[in-house]
């Protein structure tokens, strides 16, 4: 079955509870107050079937001027809106800021409902009507019908409920496959059952057991049972009014305005760049750094509005602002919010969220005007384009930016491939990417840090990845590090080699004295091949006749290329150890196993370089302990 979501507007006392109980027998104030007063205070709630079997939900706002934050509760996630007007007192103020608060968030299908039409004659009901077509003039009702009905009698009802039908045989359903977003407008607990929460469904679908995120608070819940309209339901659909049973979580942590939504789909944020749109008939002029209040979805929040490129906001403007906020908040990019004063309480207008997770930016800022400009109207593959540019350090995956740019992944994805096949961005690791910009000055800085240290260091074959990686001041993990290394290595930039880096030019050339020290070290050590020197007396005695620092140079040019480390301060030649293996790998053959005395007895060696060596070979594979013996690793 289909669903939508007819809401009601209007001043208070035209009717709008009647009207609901007339067409779903069922009465939308269910508070003490509400009956007492006879006026709606919060938001109701309720349904019925059309003629098509489109199942409509209703929400009742209330109309008094007192309650318009509740009403403001009620309007998201509206497909069609029943406005309101009675017969017998007219277009009154909240009937007008009412429709204003619509026109701002964008309703489109909509009837104008005209109530009590029993209270007066037919003569009267022209004027009324005449009169709310002059009221409805330029906004998204100029065109809607008009319906003259009496709620008690149900009179016009029929009528009205025929119009519905029409209007929502137009409405397109496209939201269930976006992921899970539900405002929550109230919270309660049942005994036995504990903590519920009901809102209109705006985005994805639910189903019990599923494991929803808390916004703000950033808390995992699961949903134990799902109700629309009622009614257990095994699923929940976008454009229903839903109510979940949901644990991990008690009553008092959450707040109306509070979102349900699938793990990792949005963020809060405390500011929001926006373009302003101030009503056409506002009577004061917005300075910059007013207190307002916010509206989105179910939300309430208080903030500063900050005027991006006016020094001040005039009825009709169209102005770009950030609003700095009190407090986190969950929204998405292209959301609705109604902007009030925060004292006294009056509609300014309403506000297109460009970019909800912005930087604070300065006043007047060519830059920051050209950007929120292609954020509001460029094409989605650059706004996407500038979002990893902006991004980059961080490199964005696409659940990122999905988050970032309110959009469906599989839309990110598209785009992103189109990018990275104009080699407009690069993808690093499995699943980031950076812009061509940023990859472009990483491999500037990369260049000038490696001829640097060439320069410094011209007998190294080159610089550890760790320490580049610490010269150039990036927080990658280490694998997307080597992801990035590789690419310079693809374009000929660079050479990777093992643990080393360098230049692809860069080659190390000895001088003859150079030379001679290489071939000093080679012979101090192969006098003794399994039982070598340590380093320090190897150098020691060459230095007698070489300064140190070249001494120095040389054998650390010997580490990287030609001598195994086998202990602290002890090298041996890449061939001896290579032999040392091989006398291991015989014996082990022909013997089935070795200790560590028999092996250092075999090499002529010591104790200390015996279980040194078979440990290395251990580590690569060759044998393995078993005991106090070595035996071959099969």
């Amino acid at each position: 079955m289909e669903n939508i979501i007819i809401g009601t507007a209007g001043h208070i006392d035209h009717g709008k509870t009647t009207l609901i109980k007339a067409l779903t027998n069922r009465d939308t104030d269910r508070l003490k107050e509400e009956k007492k007063r006879g006026i709606s205070i919060e938001l109701g709630f309720s349904y019925f079937d059309l003629p098509s079997q489109k199942r409509a939900g209703i929400i009742d706002v209330p109309g008094h001027e007192k309650f318009v934050k509740h009403m403001l509760a009620g309007v998201g996630g509206m497909d069609i809106v029943m406005f309101v007007v009675a017969a017998d007192e007219g277009v009154m103020p909240q009937t007008i800021e009412h429709l204003d608060i619509l026109s701002l968030l964008e309703v489109e299908v909509g009837v104008v409902v005209i109530t009590k039409k029993s209270m007066v004659d037919e003569e009267f009901l022209e004027l009324v009507q005449e009169d709310v077509k002059e009221a409805v003039k330029g906004t998204f009702l100029e065109h809607a019908k008009i319906l003259p009905v009496d709620s008690l009698s149900k009179e016009g009802i029929p009528e009205l409920i025929e119009e519905i039908d029409r209007l929502a045989s137009g409405i397109k359903k496209d939201k269930d496959q976006r992921a899970v977003r539900l405002p929550i407008d109230r919270v309660f607990s049942i005994k036995g059952f504990g903590t519920v929460v009901t809102g209109t469904l705006l985005e994805g679908h639910i189903k019990p057991e599923d494991t929803l995120e808390l916004l703000p608070q950033h808390q995992q819940v699961r949903v134990r049972t799902v109700q629309t309209y009622g009614e257990d339901a095994k699923e929940a659909f976008s454009g229903q009014r839903v109510a979940l049973n949901i644990s991990n979580v008690k009553k008092e942590t959450i707040d109306r305005g509070n979102v349900l939504v699938e793990k990792g789909s949005m963020d809060t944020t405390m500011m929001i760049d926006g373009k302003l749109t101030v009503l056409k008939n506002y009577q004061r002029v917005v300075e910059n750094r007013t207190r307002v209040k916010v509206y989105c979805d179910s939300n309430e929040a208080v903030g500063r509005l900050v005027l991006i490129d006016k020094a001040e906001a005039k009825a009709e403007d169209q102005v770009y602002v950030q609003i700095r906020l009190e407090e986190q908040i969950a929204i998405k990019k292209k959301d609705k919010i109604i902007v009030r004063l925060y004292s006294p309480m009056e509609t300014i207008g309403g506000l297109l969220v460009i970019d909800p997770y912005p930087e604070k930016h300065r006043r007047f800022d060519l830059d920051v005007l050209e950007e929120l400009k292609l954020k509001e109207t460029g094409e989605f593959v650059f706004v996407l384009e500038k979002m990893i540019e902006k991004h980059s350090a961080e490199i964005p995956s696409v659940d990122f930016l999905s988050v970032k740019l309110s959009e469906d992944k599989e839309i990110i994805q598209s785009n992103v491939e189109k990018l990275h096949s104009q080699n407009r961005i690069f993808l690093i690791g499995k699943n980031g990417y950076i812009h061509r910009k940023f990859y472009q000055n990483l491999k500037s800085f990369t260049v000038e840090k490696l001829q640097q240290f060439h320069l410094e260091q011209p007998l190294q074959p080159g610089i550890l990845k760790e320490e580049l990686k610490n010269k150039l001041e990036i927080k990658f993990r280490t694998s997307v590090t080597d992801d990035l290394y590789k690419l310079f290595e693809k374009e000929g930039l660079i050479t990777i080699k093992e643990q080393y880096l360098s230049l692809k030019e860069f080659e190390i050339v000895l001088t003859k004295e150079q030379e001679n020290i290489k071939t000093s070290i080679i012979e101090k050590i192969n006098q003794e091949p399994f039982n070598p020197p340590k380093r320090k007396d190897i150098e020691i005695a060459i230095m007698k006749e070489h300064m140190e620092i070249t001494v120095h140079q040389v054998f650390q040019l010997l580490i990287t290329t030609e001598l195994v480390k086998i202990e602290e301060d002890t090298y041996f030649t890449r061939e001896n150890y290579e032999k040392a293996k091989a006398i291991l790998v015989e014996h082990l053959q022909s013997h089935g196993s070795v200790s560590i005395a028999e092996f250092r007895d075999m090499l002529g060696s010591n104790r200390k370089i015996a279980v040194a060596l078979l440990e290395k070979y251990d580590s690569e594979g060759i044998s393995r302990r078993e005991g106090d013996q070595r035996v071959i690793n099969k």
